[in-house]
């Protein structure tokens, strides 16, 4: 990445600008712009985020922002309400508060005597949520958005439930926030009233996980901001990106092809970050493309932006696998409009004795009972924190599963978009689930991931009113896998395998289940084959990094290990984020968590999960830190939620709260 230091307009920064909302609250923003604005005012770009401007995204942000405001931007990355140096409580997720409160900062910057009063929003994973929403309520200045890792149904494709299935990631990242937003605002731009602000903040802590788990099925809570509810709300130009290692990358499509509004996507190879630091390679030229975005659709300028193709996608070649790459093969497709013409559906069929091809049968019908620890190589749900998080080799998952396996291929095999899977099953309980994975298999027998799915087989119907399986009778099933890009290899094999459990990425059905399989299809979405690329970004830049001094280096680990006595099998995760101090402000901040999961392969009902955050910040003689646990277990009518915050100053106990709480299975 090139670090760009001379901009064409010269930078002024503002550490901390209040804007006051409506009832009184202030907000505290960090503000980039060009040194003239008042004389020649700019445009203006938010972002509105929880996760903390002066200790949290400060990495990120010293990289993006001071090159938006380089080149004629007001750049203002805004802690929310409840958040970092921002007065007021957060209560949840994309609340009609946070909402309200983003317009109101829209309207705000367009008033100010500096900016021309056209505004963009702009984010990542929270950031890109809250940029679709608040574009779906039309503030009048916001004319043009980029969302990054984001998705338009909350229900279906965020971290809560997958397929109808709960995912763990409900907990996990649940838990995440409970120790984010525990944390107080620096002394040093709140003043005095640090302490008051922090106390409010942890009485009023909201446990998330159970939030989200009292909403199982996907009611009004969830369809209150997902877009996909009325595309057309959307005026603002959107220019969606996603990363195939991504959680979010099934958005970008649906944006593209649903929205009125003029709307591009770009999915490179990455996981959960911006894509001019984001890995594996190659990373792309971004802010340089952002910047065409804005001066496009803020400054009026033709930049060639709402002529760029509809779709600008890598394909990943045919790699062993790992579950961690620094770079992927592959190339740029550019498709002029979505969904593309170039792109066919393929039929293979599977067939008695684990055959996969377009004229295979099953005459034989096939049980499948996967052991509860099925699912150990699948990595993490959403992987981010740069350590070993992608999918591993799949074959003691393949072991698990039953597979079916097409010949070596003749010839390269792209495929670009969402394989569907159909079967037919019975079941021997009225709940169950299944996963489905397309592999590539090397000529040495190695198993690398493509695409997966997973459904809850009471939400067979949909995902508002499950219904339980009708014991012993055939049902008919239609799974759609993640979006990707992929090129299978000459003398590769595909392969689909389908299992009945995946461990630890959702939680198990109360009961083992028998699934039996009758007959089944895959329909892949194929792209004819062709060399070079079809679409060239330019080289990533960005502003000069922030100044750190480093007093712990990071660490991640992911451990799998196996009780000999007791047969349970534990995945522990260890993620050490490090020490630092900030040599611009001085604070010096430092975080680690750890994750432990854990089943016995023949008990559903063993499954656990626990996870506990550290956090510190200090400078000088000031010094706060924060403990943070959450647990969770279930039989076969409940989930047992527990969770803990305790609450330093000086080394000194000056907080402590206790979450339980029991809530029934429903069709989970």
């Amino acid at each position: 990445m090139k670090t760009i230091t001379e901009f064409p307009r010269q930078i002024v920064e503002f550490p901390d600008m209040a804007i006051v909302m409506p009832d009184g609250c202030r907000l505290s923003a960090r503000v980039w712009m060009p040194a003239d604005a008042e004389q020649n005012p700019v445009p203006a770009i938010v972002e509105h985020l929880p996760y903390r401007k002066r200790d949290g995204t400060t990495a990120r942000d010293a990289l993006t922002h001071p090159y938006l405001a380089g080149h004629g931007y007001a750049s203002i990355r805004v802690d929310m309400r409840g958040s970092g140096d921002s007065e007021g409580l957060m209560e949840d997720e994309y609340t009609e508060q946070e909402l309200q409160d983003a317009c109101d900062v829209i309207g705000w910057a367009a008033r100010q005597p500096w900016c021309t009063g056209a505004v963009g929003m702009m984010g990542i994973s929270w950031g890109g949520f809250n940029a679709l929403q608040v574009a779906a309520r039309q503030p009048p200045a916001l004319k043009a958005i980029i969302t990054l890792c984001s998705t338009d149904d909350r229900y279906a494709d965020d971290i809560h439930y997958k397929g109808g299935l709960l995912l763990n990631e409900n907990m996990g990242w649940g838990a995440t926030m409970l120790s984010y937003s525990s944390r107080p605002p620096d002394p040093a731009i709140a003043g005095e009233r640090w302490r008051e602000m922090w106390l409010g903040r942890l009485e009023n802590e909201p446990f998330l996980p159970a939030v989200w788990l009292r909403h199982q099925t996907r009611d009004a809570y969830w369809r209150r901001g997902s877009v996909c509810e009325d595309f057309s709300l959307i005026g603002a130009a959107t220019l969606a990106v996603g990363g195939w290692g991504d959680a979010y990358k099934n958005a970008v499509s649906r944006l593209v092809s649903g929205l009125t509004a003029p709307a591009k996507g770009i999915v490179g190879p990455w996981i959960h970050k911006y894509p001019h630091f984001a890995v594996p390679d190659p990373a792309i030229g971004f802010l340089q493309e952002a910047l065409r975005w804005w001066d496009c659709w803020l400054k009026g300028i033709d930049t060639g932006a709402s002529r760029d193709p509809a779709m600008r996608l890598y394909v990943m070649d045919s790699v062993p696998p790992r579950d961690w790459y620094l770079e992927r093969p592959g190339r740029w497709i550019a498709e002029q409009s979505w969904p593309s013409p170039e792109i066919h559906m393929r039929r293979l069929a599977l067939g008695d004795g684990g055959a996969l091809s377009e004229s295979a049968s099953m005459t034989r019908s096939v049980s499948i009972r996967s052991p509860q620890d099925c699912g150990m190589a699948g990595g993490e749900y959403c992987a981010i924190w740069l350590g070993p998080e992608l999918p591993g080799d799949q074959r003691d998952d393949d072991l698990k599963s039953v597979t079916f396996d097409c010949a070596p291929l003749d010839a390269p095999l792209d495929i670009v978009g969402g394989p569907v899977v159909r079967l037919s099953v019975q079941a021997d309980q009225p709940k169950g689930m299944l996963a489905v994975r397309l592999c590539d298999v090397q000529p040495d027998g190695a198993s690398t991931r493509i695409t997966y799915g997973v459904l809850n087989l009471t939400h067979r119907g949909g995902h508002e009113f499950p219904e339980n399986l009708p014991v012993g009778e055939t049902v008919e099933i239609v799974l759609r896998l993640d979006d990707i890009a992929w090129r299978i290899a000459a003398g590769n094999r595909l392969r689909l395998a389908v299992s009945s459990t995946y461990w630890p990425l959702v939680w198990p059905s109360p009961e083992p289940v028998t699934l039996t399989l009758l007959q089944g299809t895959l329909d892949l979405p194929v792209r004819k084959s062709g060399d070079g690329d079809e679409w060239r970004f330019e080289e990533p830049e960005a502003a000069a990094p922030r100044l750190i001094e480093q007093l712990r280096k990071s660490s991640n680990s992911r451990t799998v290990t196996r009780d000999p006595a007791s047969g349970v099998v534990s995945l522990a995760i260890l993620d050490d984020f490090g020490e630092t101090r900030d040599l611009d402000h001085g604070l010096v901040t430092a975080s680690s968590a750890r994750e432990l999961w854990t089943i016995d392969p023949e008990k559903a009902l063993s499954a656990q999960g626990e996870t506990h955050w550290s956090q510190s910040l200090s400078r000088g003689d000031w010094s706060v830190s924060t403990e943070t646990s959450t647990a969770m277990t279930s039989d076969a009518e409940f989930f047992y939620l527990k969770g803990s915050i305790r609450a330093y100053e000086g080394g000194e106990l000056v907080f402590q709260r206790l979450f339980d709480e029991s809530l029934p299975r429903g069709f989970l």
